[in-house]
């Protein structure tokens, strides 16, 4: 379960970022908005998933 759960934050994390490139490219900027708000949530998930870790060690 948590490598799933890491394999899905890393996957949200690499489609905020293309958002955010497309949306600077086309000068769009809701685009780049959403993007960086899915990094965002990419980076809260992992940091669940790290403090999951800590404590299962």
């Amino acid at each position: 379960m948590a490598g799933e759960e890491k394999s899905r934050s890393k996957k949200e994390q690499m489609k905020g970022k293309a958002k955010e490139a497309a949306g600077r490219a086309v000068g769009n900027e809701r685009l780049t908005a959403e993007g960086k708000a899915d990094q965002m949530k990419g980076d809260a998930r992992q940091a669940k998933e790290k403090t999951k870790d800590v404590f299962k060690h």
